[in-house]
């Protein structure tokens, strides 16, 4: 009888226990920073966040679960996988929630997941198409993009407003940060895991003297409960939103795919075109039940890939047992609703930590890439530049339809999009054979030239020698 792989092994309850409860702490920041977030910019009051926040909870406890253990042949890649809400819907959520309304947002998330259930085995045979260029490139543009939002948490939105660009409010952030690069950077083994959420809490605690954390109505929500279906209300489907959000399942999907191999690398244990399909179908069904439940889609968490890595414990039960903790954290209501009492300036410089690390993520990523390459660095250069345009450009698409603003305004959709059609086009056609050798020397060019063109690059120096 042959030996279960490490994957596929239980441990001892105990040490199951220990290491799912270090996953969770280690996710947990990240994963509650989405719905503070995207709850104080859609100008939410701290009942509706606390909702939000017990609803993500659950969500990310369950397609863990889904993940680690699986679900027949039909949802779940079985690995030692850890899933909270991700990054890359955040601010088309937010654009979809000013323009038609938080019923569209849950709407579009819910069609999203449907599309992404339905696409998650097709797009398992088309991987090649998103290579870590695309990704990469959307990942940075994701990064970048958001740190204009953590921006508006810790000065305020409002230039009225008495508290507006405070200079408590600033140092306060200014703490949180120097705090968590602190722990993470200096600390040893958990302690510069669990960097971040350190900041977090003694950001809460310096707070408290001056008077930036409101108690009120903290304790009318029940111990227990399930968060209610549609919170918001029916549904809506305005088409661009849900073109929108179905772009953000395309991404996550690339960006989930990336983790999965990472995870089957680092565990030693093989994954296949099925296996890779079903752990996408886990993304979608995220969307689904975020859209049910006034979530958010979720993705693998790459924090938690490291932990992975780090700690070398690779039984999916350990993943298992952190899922079910989520569960149960998220249904306990009050929970949630202790945690939205976190000021925004905290909020503000704890995300702002963790957007620039998504945009850090994104370079990495990149690097992966052939950037020595003309045409894939102009591909990145291009998306990347489309992409932050109406980060840094506002009002660029105002005369536009409104229904168009949601996608043009979203530097993830633009960035998406133009990285995709690019990398299609010159890399998978036979334009990008041309362009390649649009750049080689000429025959009769020095020697010496075309070791420098080697250096710079090395696949027009190969088009030339061919």
């Amino acid at each position: 009888m042959s030996k279960a792989h490490p994957v596929d092994t239980r441990l001892p309850f105990g040490r199951q226990l220990a290491f799912g409860i270090q996953h969770v702490l280690i996710m947990y920041t990240g994963c509650i920073t989405v719905p503070l977030v995207f709850g104080a910019a859609a100008g939410l009051d701290q009942a509706t966040i606390g909702l939000l926040i017990s609803a993500d909870l659950l969500v990310a406890g369950i397609i863990t679960l889904i993940q680690s253990l699986g679900v027949g042949k039909l949802a779940g890649a079985r690995l030692p996988i850890v899933c909270g809400a991700t990054f890359v819907g955040l601010n088309p959520m937010i654009l979809i929630a000013k323009e038609y309304g938080l019923e569209a947002v849950y709407g579009s998330m819910l069609i999203g997941g449907v599309v992404g259930v339905a696409l998650a085995w097709p797009f398992a045979r088309v991987v090649r198409f998103f290579p870590p260029l695309v990704t990469g490139t959307v990942l940075t543009v994701v990064g970048v993009s958001l740190i204009g939002v953590a921006g508006g948490l810790i000065i305020g939105t409002d230039s009225t407003a008495p508290s507006f660009a405070a200079p408590s409010n600033i140092g306060l952030a200014a703490v949180v940060v120097l705090i968590a690069v602190a722990f993470v950077c200096l600390g040893r083994g958990v302690w510069s895991q669990l960097g971040v959420l350190i900041a977090l809490i003694i950001g809460i605690v310096i707070a408290i003297p001056m008077g930036l954390v409101s108690t009120a109505g903290v304790g009318a929500a029940d111990w227990i409960g399930i968060p209610q279906p549609f919170h918001f209300g029916s549904p809506q489907f305005p088409i661009t939103a849900v073109v929108a959000m179905s772009i953000v399942m395309a991404v996550v999907f690339a960006e989930s795919t990336a983790s999965m191999l990472a995870i089957s690398e680092i565990t030693g244990k093989p994954i296949g075109k099925g296996d890779l399909a079903r752990g996408l179908v886990g993304d979608g069904l995220s969307g689904v039940l975020g859209g049910v439940f006034t979530a958010f889609v979720d993705t693998i968490f790459n924090q938690n890939v490291g932990a992975v890595a780090a700690t070398r414990v690779y039984s999916r039960y350990v993943t298992a047992v952190s899922g079910a903790i989520l569960v149960v954290l998220g249904l306990v209501p009050r929970i949630g609703e202790v945690v939205a009492v976190i000021p925004k300036p905290v909020v503000g410089g704890v995300g702002l930590v963790l957007f620039a690390t998504v945009a850090v993520v994104g370079i990495n990523t990149l690097r992966q890439a052939n950037l020595l390459d003309r045409v894939n660095s102009t591909i990145a250069a291009t998306a990347i530049g489309i992409g932050l345009l109406p980060v840094f450009t506002h009002g660029m698409f105002d005369k536009f339809p409104t229904s168009a603003q949601i996608l043009l305004d979203s530097g993830v959709t633009l960035g998406a999009l133009t990285a995709f059609v690019l990398n299609l086009i010159f890399n998978h056609t036979p334009l990008g054979t041309m362009a390649r050798a649009a750049v080689a020397p000429e025959p009769d060019e020095p020697t010496d030239t075309k070791a420098d063109l080697t250096k710079a690059d090395p696949a027009a120096a190969s088009a030339a020698t061919s």
